[in-house]
């Protein structure tokens, strides 16, 4: 108790719970996605040298686990072109083709690239629009420097909103009468 007989904090209001709403994050994923690519996780590519065989290339998708396509890249490292997980499925599988073939034969030649300094929403309009699933990236000299998924973008945005998206209820307008547990 204080001098006056009182607890000393009836003046003081605490906020102890801030309520996030939709709408207050939405405001902010604007200004996240403003932000330049090279504020993203970015994974590196699988790469491959023209006259690789299809065969190889394949295989090195297979071995990564991760990838699921192989940028095709000169000396230098700069994008010449891109065999992508929907190549093979769209013009490869069934389809009897020599896997001795060069990659070049099926790769996209001069698909769309993204340089560090342009705006995450670039890339998810290339993603979104362009049904890319890899969007290569590529600095001042053309040379390939990283690739950029959804999910890095995903999570580049949730770890924006940590507490936010860890406390946000499976339907975020749905409002829970009584805490689970009590």
């Amino acid at each position: 108790m204080g001098p006056n007989g009182s607890d000393g904090v009836e003046g003081l209001h605490f906020t102890l719970v801030t309520e996030i709403t939709e709408r207050a994050v939405a405001e902010r994923v604007p200004s996240l996605t403003d932000e330049k690519l090279k504020m993203l996780g970015r994974r590196d590519p699988l790469t491959a040298a023209p006259g690789t065989s299809l065969g190889e290339c394949l295989a090195r998708i297979r071995a990564s686990g991760m990838a699921d396509s192989v940028f095709v890249t000169d000396p230098a490292g700069r994008l010449l072109g891109v065999l992508t997980e929907r190549d093979i499925f769209g013009k490869l599988v069934g389809t009897g083709v020599d896997p001795s073939q060069p990659v070049e034969d099926f790769m996209i030649d001069h698909p769309w690239t993204l340089n560090l300094d342009q705006p995450i929403r670039h890339a998810i309009d290339l993603m979104q629009t362009g049904r890319y699933r890899n969007v290569p990236l590529i600095d001042d000299d053309g040379v390939l420097v990283g690739v950029v998924r959804p999910v890095d973008v995903l999570k580049y945005l949730a770890e924006a909103f940590p507490e936010e998206l860890l406390n946000l209820p499976p339907r975020p307008h749905q409002r829970m009468a009584a805490s689970e547990g009590a």
